[in-house]
């Protein structure tokens, strides 16, 4: 039987830390809970290979990106951590204290602190984290100020923790399907850079002492080696110049719409576009309606996540149609961005009252839908790039076999 370590804590808030065998980590939730403790951080002992496997009773995903120095597990970790004490009808201040105690991160850890003394000081929950918005942003704070306007926190927390999740496992999907693309082009690069720097300029001098004339591909290939071994520095430094450009452009909210713009008049790259965002509006509006925060303050918070701003701007306009009462599907429709699919599920959720469970719906289709789309295009690509190094590695080696054969017409 497995051995598992684990952090727990009892009534009164003390931390435990001890080892437990069980047959998989839902029992040793139910042993802790049956000893009256409430499990906090869960892990498989190091095994005799050296290996451990380590997780929690929520999935241990987070909030996309590094934000304000605190990672996805570690952000992450705090909410499920914190919806566990509370769910156990802990007190928040002594939620928070718990929570603040096993934390490693030291700016997560010091924020905690903040946090707790502002609670104790008598300032809300979501008062307290407004402080941090470089760590917790509008849809956490609003999610939990819902949360304490209705009384149901610990409901509101176990959401906003499958919203996290799922938000991240989008972004998983996105990341993963990049992964081999990158390292086939990683690879091809390496491989071309050490032909061109390191066996071509070989050739260069041997053909410099015989005085022969190479062919044109072999030519071509030697301008390029020369230029990139004797000006590698002019070229990094336009590259350089380039990215910062366009970074200090799309920094602008005119360059930045451009190139949105840009983006969906692009084939497969706007489909996908449309189908991530609309997941990451329905997804979010759904939950923060879910959670009590009214409709007009939910899609001022959803415009601020929309990574894309043609999309996100158009939500003005559904803005002022909720405002004159024309509900959302139909100033949806008269955009003419939303995918039809999506545009029939939210009118059918209007019409029958139950809007916010039709939009986690919409989400979870198109995320699905997003994965599907990804692997076409994977399927398609990995292929390509492959060909694509293949022609460039076969065009340098006959370049060069077609020089050695030249030397052959050599008079001596």
């Amino acid at each position: 039987m497995p051995e598992f370590t684990y952090r727990a804590s009892d009534r009164t808030g003390k931390i435990i830390d001890g080892n437990i065998e069980a047959s998989d980590e839902t029992a040793v939730i139910a042993k802790l809970r049956g000893s009256g403790l409430i499990p906090i951080r869960i892990q498989l002992a190091t095994g005799k290979n050296g290996w451990a496997h380590s997780f929690k009773f929520s999935l241990p995903l987070a909030v996309p990106g590094i934000i304000g120095g605190v990672s996805n597990r570690e952000l992450l970790s705090f909410t499920q951590e914190l919806a566990t004490l509370v769910k156990a009808s802990l007190p928040l201040d002594r939620s928070l204290s718990i929570v603040a105690e096993i934390t490693d991160n030291e700016r997560l850890k010091t924020a905690c602190q903040e946090i707790l003394k502002d609670v104790r000081g008598g300032k809300s929950f979501s008062e307290a984290l407004a402080q941090h918005p470089r760590i917790f942003n509008r849809l956490y704070v609003n999610m939990i100020k819902a949360g304490e306007t209705g009384g149901v926190l610990d409901i509101v927390l176990e959401r906003l923790v499958d919203f996290l999740e799922r938000s991240q496992e989008l972004r998983n999907t996105v990341i993963n399907a990049l992964i081999y693309p990158l390292v086939l082009i990683a690879v091809m690069g390496t491989v071309i850079s050490i032909m061109l720097v390191f066996v071509i300029p070989r050739f260069v001098t041997i053909f410099d002492m015989m005085g022969q004339k190479v062919p044109l591909p072999t030519q071509i290939l030697l301008i390029v080696s020369t230029a990139i071994k004797d000006y590698w520095w002019l070229m990094l430094g336009i590259v350089l110049a380039c990215v910062y450009g366009f970074r200090a452009y799309t920094a602008r909210e005119q360059g930045r719409l451009s190139w949105d713009a840009l983006k969906l008049k692009i084939g497969i790259l706007r489909t996908v576009i449309l189908k991530i965002e609309v997941a990451r509006f329905a997804r979010t509006l759904g939950t923060l309606i879910t959670s009590g925060v009214p409709i007009l303050q939910a899609l001022a918070i959803v415009k601020e996540i929309i990574g894309n701003t043609v999309i996100a701007q158009s939500l003005i306009g559904i803005q002022k149609a909720v405002k004159e009462g024309k509900g959302i599907s139909t100033p949806m429709r008269t955009l003419g961005i939303f995918p039809s699919l999506a545009l029939h599920m939210i009118r059918v959720g209007e019409e029958t009252g139950r809007l916010e469970e039709m939009l986690i719906k919409v989400a979870d289709t198109y995320d699905k839908d997003v994965q599907h789309t990804l692997k076409r295009f994977i399927s398609f690509l990995e292929p390509a790039l492959i060909l694509v190094m293949s022609l460039l590695v076969g065009f340098i080696v006959l370049s060069i076999v077609w020089a050695i054969f030249s030397i052959n017409d050599i008079s001596f």
